[in-house]
Parts: C-alpha cells; structure tokens; sequence
C-alpha cells in the first residue's frame, strides 16, 4: 500500500463529491488533498472523467508540483495547487470548479458582495475576485502564475487565506480552500449559492446595497466568534 493512501482516498472523495454536488461537467474541475508536514498532495489526473477515477489513480504531486507516485498526468491546474500549498501552511485541501454562477461572476470581473446572512456566515468579505494576469504572465507558465495571481489579490484586498477561503479568478472560475479536502468542496458549493443568491438580488433590486456591518458581524460571529453559539 502506497505511503500516501490517506491523501489519496481524501482527493478521492472530495472530487467524487463535485459532479454529485452539480459544480462540474465532464472533466471540468479538480480537488486536491494535501499532508503538510511530507510538502506532497494528491490530485485528480488531468482529462480523467470522474466515474473513472479511483483512489489509485489519484496522483502524488510535492509542493514545487513535481510528480511523485503516480502512473497519470496530474490536473493542468497542479501548479496552482503547489503554489498555494507552498505558500499557505494551514490549508490541507483546494477546490477548482467552473460552476455556472461563480464563474458568471469571475468572467463578470466583479467581487460577490454581501448581500445577506448565508454570505455572512461563512466570511465578513466580499468574495474577491483577481483581475486577469499580464500578457507575459499568461504567456510564461500560466497556471503557475495563476496561484501568485490568487495570493497577490488577496494581500492587494488586505485579507488572508484564513479570513477568506474562496476567490474568484477573473475570466477565469473559483478555487477555494480550507483545513481539509472536505472544507474546500463545501466552499465551493457555498460559493456557487451565495453567487446564484447575489445575481438573484440584483435582478430583483438593481441598486440594492450591502448588508450592514452590525448585520454582517453577528452572523458571522454567532458561528465563527470567540463567544460562537451555533452548532451543538
């Protein structure tokens, strides 16, 4: 049995959850699991449908995203998984998707604003999204690009990883994150929701406003504050 079973069977179930979910089509997506302390994560092979897949085939990929173990091409986006894990010690999963409304909003070149509480519960943010990269980027290794693309957009916002675990990335899609695999699907699921709720509200209210801040703050501090009372 391989050393890397445990990421591997993670990947695994964390990509199978994507088509069940309805955030991809086809081949479209990938999900990643990573062990930190070893700098090596599993992903989904590239071009791979989904009910092909298996935890064998999940590939072993370190952090400078050079392949390990594994008999398959990786993702296309491994880059920007190495990138992100390289860079952000607390995450131990990434989602990418092309769902319908995140990615409405990442080729809308526009962040997702606060709306209501489903968005507040999960970050005090607007949901970024990163302008498109330069040119010569996009010309040079571009998926490896695309992880500093996310990262610089972040500081440029003033948030961390930490704070906001989802980001749009324009013309592009979403790509999430979080502590597990797990946590980086149900980011991405929550992602496509509040962006189906954002453009919803703004249909009915063309010129409606962001939820204020008292608002914003008690909805996410009730689940994620230090005096939290949500869940058992």
């Amino acid at each position: 049995m391989s050393k890397y079973q445990n990421i591997r069977e993670e990947a695994y179930k964390a990509n199978m959850l994507l088509p069940k979910l309805g955030l991809v089509l086809f081949t479209f997506g990938n999900a990643s699991a990573a062990d930190q302390e070893d700098q090596v994560f599993a992903i989904k092979p590239s071009g791979v449908p989904y009910e092909e897949l298996s935890p064998g085939n999940m590939v072993i990929v370190d952090f400078e995203g050079k392949t390990v173990e594994g008999d398959l091409r990786p993702s296309s986006d491994t880059q920007t998984h190495a990138v992100l894990y390289k860079h952000w010690s607390e995450i131990g999963g990434i989602v990418h998707t092309h769902s319908t409304y995140g990615t409405a909003w990442a080729q809308s070149l526009k962040p997702i604003p606060i709306y209501g509480t489903t968005h507040a519960d999960h970050t005090t943010a607007a949901i970024p999204c990163a302008p498109p990269m330069s040119d010569d980027k996009i010309a040079g290794n571009y998926e490896y690009e695309t992880g500093f693309q996310i990262m610089d957009h972040l500081k440029a916002c003033g948030l961390s990883y930490m704070e906001v675990e989802m980001i749009l990335v324009g013309n592009h899609a979403p790509f999430t994150w979080g502590k597990d695999a797990a946590k980086a699907v149900y980011n991405s699921a929550v992602v496509e929701e509040i962006a189906k709720m954002a453009l919803l509200t703004q249909q009915l209210k063309p010129q409606v406003q962001p939820m204020k801040d008292a608002l914003i703050k008690k909805h996410f501090d009730r689940k994620h504050g230090v005096d939290s009372y949500y869940g058992q």
